[in-house]
């Protein structure tokens, strides 16, 4: 008998034991949740990256230059001159062959080609790029120039190349740059010629420089042909006036026309 009431009281005495255990958990974990947890400090703010100096005082500040590069994807040079804007290979320039449709000039002895506005001349088995010599003629200009005035007259640039009309020869001879080449002169409003006549309009879009150009160079053609100068009282010539301007008229018109303007 004392042997279960000993057994009885041990697990009474367990018992109460894990029930004051429990009761301290629970009671543990109740005030956690009531009793705020103390507050956490903010994380510090990231510095701010050094930023680079500004322009030092007296100093202008760095301004883009040009959008357009001064070298294409193939080497080839911007020449801006002129508003020009196109590219070309630097002189000294070799390649193995000519590029198709060039043309060969001669002058005594030397042999140059032309094509796109650049001039080669033969290197050994190959062909380098060059400034031609004055005095060369070519029957037309490349596809892409710039016109210029210096003086009243128009020049013709391209690839640093200066071209001007030769009435003569009834071409463009290339020739040395002139003297304020700095310094171009705006354009005349309208050729010394025809303005009482004849109407002229282009077909094309040309620019205001490249009509007063085209009229100039059909005016000296035209009076090259005939033999009356506009400019000039009853046109510079003997004998019937009238039938000189009108076939000044004529090779005017022809020569515009042919040069897509209309001529009316």
């Amino acid at each position: 008998m004392n042997y279960k009431t000993a057994l009885l009281s041990a697990s009474l005495l367990l018992w109460g034991a894990a029930v004051s255990t429990s009761a301290a958990a629970a009671d543990e974990h109740d005030r956690g949740r009531a009793e705020p947890r103390p507050a956490q400090r903010p994380a510090a703010a990231p510095r701010p990256e050094a930023q680079p100096p500004g322009p030092a005082a007296g100093r202008p500040a760095f301004r883009p230059g040009p959008t357009r590069p001064s070298f294409d994807g193939r080497g080839q040079v911007l020449d801006g001159r002129y508003n020009h804007g196109r590219y070309y290979p630097p002189r000294g320039t070799l390649r193995p062959s000519l590029p198709d449709g060039y043309r060969p000039y001669y002058r005594g002895r030397d042999r140059y080609y032309f094509s796109g506005g650049i001039w080669y001349a033969p290197r050994g088995p190959q062909f380098v790029v060059v400034a031609p010599p004055s005095g060369l003629v070519i029957s037309v200009l490349p596809p892409y120039y710039a016109t210029v005035w210096f003086g009243g007259v128009p020049y013709y640039y391209a690839d640093n190349v200066y071209y001007s009309w030769q009435p003569d020869q009834n071409g463009y001879a290339v020739v040395d740059a002139p003297d304020n080449a700095d310094e171009p002169s705006p354009p005349p409003d309208v050729a010394p010629s025809t303005q009482d006549d004849l109407m002229i309009y282009p077909k094309n879009g040309q620019s205001k420089e490249q009509q007063a150009a085209d009229q100039y160079e059909c005016n000296n053609w035209a009076k090259g042909q005939t033999g009356f100068d506009p400019t000039q009282p009853g046109g510079g010539v003997s004998g019937n006036p009238d039938a000189a301007r009108s076939g000044y008229n004529r090779a005017m018109s022809a020569c515009l026309q042919g040069r897509a303007y209309q001529v009316n």
